[in-house]
This record gives structure tokens, sequence and C-alpha cells, in this order.
């Protein structure tokens, strides 16, 4: 048997060793999926991290939405009534958030026409002009009667001129009192339920402050409300 030389042993043994190696195409490879495999998972990290904000976004943009429609099925609630007199036009703003029981009393009786026709029985001058169903209740004429001498005295203004309420409101009692204040009266609180004030037609009001009046401050000549209108808008 032939004896084999150390040398061809050891190139044997190079030739063995060779396949196991790891050649270069492979290492890139592998290096470039490893790139592709973290920016996949960064991509993905962002996501899932970002998500919330936007989420959060478009549940506002829905809410606000969805309240906008819930906005726009709501009736609308009139905010000005117009009051035909004799003597021209009163635009009135109506106060539907302070005194939204007795808001709501006068339009049903507006819509009912409960004011058509209905005279103003009281003008006190620098005063108060009264209209409405209380001539033979005596409490409201109490007040206003000697309203005159009251007006006289110098007080701080706790309310302006123009101003329009009616009696505090009594269950038992069915009709409707309506002044419009012709100048500031200090204790209006004690007396009135304000509800809405004049806008336009101030000069209108004063017309009708100025017509003749008996010893009783009622008119000598009839002077009230052709009708009320209600408006959303002007």
């Amino acid at each position: 048997m032939a004896r084999i030389k150390p040398q061809q042993l050891l190139m044997q043994s190079k030739k063995k060793k060779g396949p196991s190696r790891t050649s270069v195409p492979a290492i890139l490879i592998g290096a470039l999926f490893a790139f592709f495999l973290v920016l996949s998972l960064m991509g993905t990290y962002r996501h899932w991290h970002n998500r919330p904000k936007s989420q959060e976004g478009m549940d506002l943009a829905n809410f606000a939405r969805s309240d906008l429609i819930t906005q726009t099925k709501k009736p609308s609630v009139p905010k000005y009534a117009i009051i035909e007199t004799g003597k021209g036009e009163i635009t009135m703003e109506l106060y539907n958030d302070a005194s939204s029981d007795v808001v709501e009393k006068f339009m049903e009786l507006c819509k009912k026409g409960h004011f058509k026709g209905m005279l103003f029985h009281h003008v006190i001058k620098n005063y108060v002009i009264q209209g409405g169903d209380s001539q033979g209740d005596t409490a409201p004429q109490d007040w206003i009667l000697n309203g005159k001498s009251r007006a006289k005295v110098t007080t701080s203004p706790k309310h302006e001129a123009f101003m329009i309420g009616t009696t505090k409101l009594n269950p038992n009692r069915k009709g409707f009192d309506l002044f419009i204040t012709t100048a500031p009266i200090p204790d209006l609180n004690e007396k009135l339920l304000i509800f809405g004030r004049v806008i336009k037609g101030e000069d209108v009001v004063q017309e009708i402050e100025e017509v003749d009046t008996d010893e009783h401050y009622k008119p000598k000549s009839p002077v009230g409300i052709v009708d009320i209108s209600l408006k959303q808008d002007l």
C-alpha cells in the first residue's frame, strides 16, 4: 500500500473544509434581510404608537358631526317677536335662556292669537305701559297707579328702559300681562319677570307713552296691539 505524503493529506483536508465556508453573497443577503426586518418592525411600531391620536381625532370629528346633525334636527325656537300696534311696529328680543317658562307661555299665547286687539289700559309717562288681562285685578294696578310718584325719586337704575315683562306667574291665572318700561325702574325685579327687550321701535313706544290719559292713567283714545308675530331671524 502506497504511503500518502503529509502534503497530500493537508490538501485533502482543505478541500473537505471548503464547502462549509460561508460565501460573501450569503452574508450580503442575510444582512439585507435583517435590515428590511428592522425597517418593518419600526414601521409597525410607529403605526401603533400614533394610532390613538388619529383615532381620537376621528372620534372628535364624528362627535362634532353628530352634534351638528342633532342641532339641525332640533326645532328652531323663535328669538324675536314683532308687536304690531296702532302706532307702528315694536321689535322685541326674547330672553329664551333667562326666562324660558315665561317666554314659552308668551309664545303659546301668541300662536293662539291671544294678543290680537289687546288694549294698553294704563300708560304712565316716564314709567311704564301696560296691556293685558289684569284690568279686574287690583294688585298690578296698585303699584302702577303709584308709579308716577315713585318715578320722581332719584335712585340708581336697576333696569334700563324699554324692557318687556309680565307679572309673576300665578298657576291659577289664565291671562297674561304685558309691560313695557319707558324709564329705568329700580325695584322692577320685585314686580315683574323680565323676558325681553325692545331692540327696534323705541320711537313707537314713546309715541304710545305720549297719548292723553285720564286721572287713572287710562288712555282717552284706545291704543293697543293689533297682533304679535314670532320670528327666528330678522
